[in-house]
């Protein structure tokens, strides 16, 4: 039987080896602080005016910094997104990490429902994480030069499955990435037929990758 072990998750689930999108990393704690109000600025103005509209003299007015600033760290609009996108996945891990150690998770099925209602929650609560999901709207190798958006998200569950269960990584890889654009496909689905994600489908697609998993793994 494949279930949870009771070991915590390791402190750190891979985060994919990312392409930086900065032309210079901001080290000083000032220019951290308006790398961040940047960031924050343009996933405002992701959820108002979208990707498309969306330009580097609207960030750096929003965020009230000069545009000759933000040139400083990143060359155009796609590096900013690129920054957030990357913050959020970041974000994401953590955030699935952290219910994975303070949830009593029996089955690998119960990890499907923390995977899947955080990344509800980040597309509900999340300024700008509904316009850009984790980058494909932008560009499917967002987060890795090599690896597709999905394929780096797929991997990092893998790794995650992987101190979690008592499976072989080879027996996980293919059925996650398969549950993982299927997962991606619906859940769009649900939040194109209600702005707030539409719970009917987000449980219809829990229970088909669970099913779709149960058939791979060999536990129901």
């Amino acid at each position: 039987m494949s279930q949870v072990q009771s070991a915590p998750v390791g402190r750190s689930a891979p985060v994919p080896p990312e392409p930086t999108p900065f032309r210079r990393q901001p080290v000083q704690q000032r220019s951290a602080k308006r790398v961040t109000l940047m960031l924050d600025s343009c996933a405002e103005l992701l959820d108002e005016v979208g990707y498309e509209t969306l330009s580097t003299t609207m960030i750096a007015r929003r965020a009230g910094v000069a545009v000759g600033s933000l040139y400083q760290f990143f060359p155009d609009k796609r590096a900013v997104v690129q920054a957030l996108t990357q913050r959020n996945f970041e974000r994401f891990l953590e955030v699935v990490r952290e219910r994975l150690n303070s949830v009593d998770h029996t089955h690998w099925w119960d990890v499907v429902d923390s995977l899947l209602d955080v990344y509800v929650a980040m597309h509900r609560e999340v300024p700008g994480f509904a316009q850009v999901h984790f980058g494909d709207v932008v560009d499917v190798h967002l987060l890795d030069e090599q690896r597709d958006n999905n394929a780096v998200v797929a991997d990092s569950i893998v790794a995650l499955l992987d101190e979690l269960l008592d499976l072989p990584p080879e027996r996980v890889t293919l059925p996650i990435s398969v549950a993982v654009e299927a997962g991606d496909t619906l859940l769009k689905y649900a939040f194109r037929r209600n702005a707030e994600g539409d719970q009917q489908i987000v449980d219809e697609t829990k229970h088909m990758i669970k099913e779709y998993l149960a058939s791979r793994f060999g536990e129901k």
